[in-house]
């Protein structure tokens, strides 16, 4: 699948969509919920905030960002893939009280008001978008001035380095064993060929200075192999 091709990427995630969750805690060791809420303290959200979740998938940050925006806080969750809305509907079902607007929409295009937002998160969703720097700029339109966001994903490493040799690694001889294991090897060989498309830190931070945010840090995580870009509007 070539990076990139958003209709491809829909159907991925569409697909994936029913063993996402099981599969992400698997191949991070629960891990993947760390670096969120980490991500999470270094923007912190108040309650009573409007935030975004660009790039929701099946809905485990934007649920998490609620509990944090009680009690009259909420959260505007955006995905372009119909099957992880669902399953994120469904696991709101078990805390109905929660704050949460599921949209189906584009990251690049949401149709939202320009403002609306006192923050926004985007989780493992910047990567697979057709233009990052598009998705950047759409996010810095919906945040009023002084806004926080955050980008996490996977740090872009030299393949090289020690670092990047382990990523390698890790994504070739265990990331898609296990996910061939569940019948979606195609699925998860992607993330590799993803990620030599994806900007690095400083390239990141770049994209979002141009972008029009005020300010611009990229953070590291498990020493090097995920990054959070920290933004203020």
């Amino acid at each position: 699948m070539k990076p990139g091709d958003a209709a491809a990427v829909e159907q991925l995630f569409d697909e994936v969509a029913p063993r996402y969750d099981r599969l992400n805690d698997w191949l991070s060791l629960g891990l993947h919920r760390v670096w969120k809420r980490q991500m999470l303290r270094w923007v912190d959200p108040r309650p009573g905030d409007v935030w975004l979740d660009l790039c929701c998938g099946t809905g485990d940050l934007a649920l998490q960002l609620a509990r944090t925006l009680r009690p009259k806080g909420r959260v505007i969750a955006l995905d372009a893939a119909a099957a992880p809305l669902q399953q994120a509907r469904r696991r709101h079902d078990r805390e109905p009280w929660l704050a949460v607007d599921w949209l189906q929409g584009d990251a690049l295009d949401t149709g939202l008001n320009s403002g609306c937002a006192d923050g926004a998160v985007m989780a493992y969703g910047l990567r697979n978008l057709r233009d990052p720097g598009a998705g950047l700029r759409e996010m810095r339109r919906l945040l009023r001035p002084g806004a926080r966001a955050a980008v996490l994903d996977f740090n872009r490493l030299d393949s090289e380095l020690a670092a990047g040799r382990f990523q390698r690694f890790y994504l070739r001889n265990l990331v898609v064993p296990v996910a061939a294991a569940n019948g979606l090897r195609e699925h998860y060989a992607y993330l590799e060929e993803s990620l030599r498309c994806f900007p690095d830190g400083p390239a990141q931070e770049r994209l979002a200075l141009d972008a029009g945010f005020a300010s611009a840090r990229h953070r590291s995580l498990m020493a090097g192999q995920m990054g959070a870009l920290l933004l203020r509007a």
